[in-house]
């Protein structure tokens, strides 16, 4: 490889890792914790309404998402319509798309498309979650 090459390479790379760095730890966000019930749900009109597909917020549903729902206290604390979150022991990050019945208190309901029998084997567990908001949004001590 000739130096000419060499030098492009390293400018290009130390340009991604710079934007990669800047973008992840300056993005204006922080990720807070919470203790809450996690179920399951399946998009099947006994489990939601007669529109299954569609959640209280308006979102298309579809298998394969990996979306949940949430008890409507935890959105006033900033777990609002398309905030990201991560379920303690799950990979990989979940968006809110649904609101559960106002019943329901520090609950997330994880969506898992049609297969009743996956969400039944959840069933009901204790998790910490966490979400994803604004660094301004809330008071840093």
């Amino acid at each position: 490889m000739s130096s000419k090459y060499t030098i492009s390479f390293l400018c290009i790379c130390f340009f991604l890792i710079t934007a990669c760095k800047t973008k992840t730890s300056e993005d204006g966000y922080i990720w807070k914790t919470i203790n809450v019930t996690a179920t399951a749900y399946n998009s099947i009109a006994s489990q939601t309404s007669s529109t299954p597909n569609i959640t209280a917020w308006g979102d298309s549903l579809v298998p394969g998402m990996k979306c949940v729902a949430v008890s409507r206290n935890l959105i006033a604390l900033g777990i609002k319509h398309n905030t990201q979150i991560r379920i303690e022991g799950l990979d990989g990050i979940y968006i809110v798309n649904d609101k559960m019945n106002k019943k329901w208190k520090n609950r997330i309901d994880i969506y898992m498309g049609k297969d009743v029998a996956k969400a039944k084997e959840w069933g009901k567990k204790k998790k910490k979650i966490y979400y994803r908001v604004k660094k301004d949004s809330v008071n840093i001590k």
